[in-house]
Formats: C-alpha cells, structure tokens, sequence
C-alpha cells in the first residue's frame, strides 16, 4: 500500500484528509445534489424531482451544510413568488473531478455490487 508521508498532519482539524472530504460529500445525498449541480444551477424542487427518493427537510439540511461549507451558493431573487438558486460556488467546482470519478466507478461496476449483494442475500438464507 502506498503511504503519503505527512499527509494526516496537514488535515487541519481532521486525522485524515480523507477523512475532511467524507465530512463534506459523504452521505448518501451530498454527492448527488453535487453531480446535479455540475453544469448549471437547480431550484430547490428541480432538484427535488432529480431525486425522487430525497426528502424535502433531507434536502434542506444537505443544502445548508453545503452552503455553510462553502460549496454550494445559495441565490435568492427578490420577487413574488419567491425564486431560490442553488450553484457550485469555484470552491465547489473543484469537486467536480472527484464527482465524475464517482460517475464513472458507478457506471463500471454497478452490477459487480448488484451481483455481490445478491451472492450475499442468497448466503443470508441458507
């Protein structure tokens, strides 16, 4: 395995610097709401419709945590009714990368994992 010499001491407040990207995308929604994002900005029931299993307050939450960490910018128009934006903000355009490796892996081996969890079901039974 290879090691990376230093890199769990410049984390800042986490052990790891896997350990602070986890803490911004993980989640099962976070990644999602971002690869939504990538190429142009979404109002909140866009993205409601782009996640049929999403709930509203699940939504919300994930949006602020992603505002707050300066990810996800949040644009609200002034007018009647009410228009809201969410975009990637240039601090999150640099998960753009990391998101589409996550596309691609999935698109490569979702039926590896559909396979693996039907041998693991079938094992389960007996």
């Amino acid at each position: 395995m290879k090691k990376y010499p230093g890199a769990c001491e410049t984390a800042g407040g986490y052990s790891c610097p896997v350990e602070a990207t986890i803490d911004i995308i993980g989640g099962k929604w976070k990644s999602v709401i971002l690869f939504h994002l990538i190429d142009e900005k979404k109002r909140f029931n866009e993205l409601r419709r782009l996640m049929p299993g999403i709930t509203q307050r699940m939504l919300t939450l994930q949006l602020r945590e992603l505002e707050r960490d300066g990810i996800v910018h949040r644009e609200v128009y002034k007018q009647v009714p009410p228009k809201v934006e969410y975009r990637l903000t240039e601090f999150g355009k640099t998960l753009i990368p990391i998101i589409h490796q996550m596309m691609n892996w999935g698109l490569s081996y979702a039926a590896k994992i559909d396979e693996a969890r039907t041998r693991s079901a079938a094992a389960e039974k007996l």
